[in-house]
């Protein structure tokens, strides 16, 4: 720190120089002339930079602006776009239930259509067994019936009335 405060203070005792009045010995003019040149140059360059800078800020602003523009007119168009998808999604939707409730429908006349088929097959069948019972009763009845009658015919008729009376019904078959 010693050595930072001794800097400092051998800065100042040089900066400490008197006032000359002697405008030609002490470089006042010279040092004007340089002031001035500086500032003359440095004007015109400073200028150029700032206005080269100027620019480029403006190129980067009109670029921004533009791709703004872009965006904004891409972001129309993707709310186009999806708007136009959920219509197209809704409407494949309607469709969907549409379908399923005519499918539906379409299964269940098929499978009223099948069971009345179904049903009518069997009644028919049903009717169909029933008179070939029948038949076979009635076949069955008259068997016995038969047998009933010839048993008793047979003890009622003996051979002797048996061939009088065949005798019989062969002559009326002559008439």
């Amino acid at each position: 720190m010693d050595l930072f405060t001794q800097t400092l203070n051998g800065f100042s005792t040089q900066l400490a120089v008197s006032f000359n009045p002697d405008i030609f010995e002490s470089n006042v003019i010279n040092i004007t002339i340089l002031l001035g040149g500086i500032i003359y140059l440095g004007s015109n360059a400073l200028s150029e930079t700032l206005s080269e800078r100027q620019q480029t800020i403006m190129g980067a602003i009109q670029e921004a602006e533009e791709r703004l523009q872009q965006a904004d007119i891409r972001l129309s168009e993707s709310e186009k776009q999806l708007e136009q998808a959920q219509s197209v999604i809704e409407s494949i939707k309607t469709d969907a239930e549409i379908t399923a409730r005519n499918v539906k429908s379409g299964i269940l006349t098929d499978g009223k259509t099948e069971i009345e088929r179904l049903t009518a097959t069997a009644k028919a069948q049903l009717s169909a067994f029933e008179a070939k019972m029948r038949k076979k009763q009635q076949n069955y009845l008259a068997r016995l019936v038969l047998e009933a009658v010839r048993l008793k015919l047979g003890e009622l008729l003996n051979t002797k009335k048996q061939h009088q009376l065949i005798d019989l019904y062969i002559s009326k078959l002559g008439d």
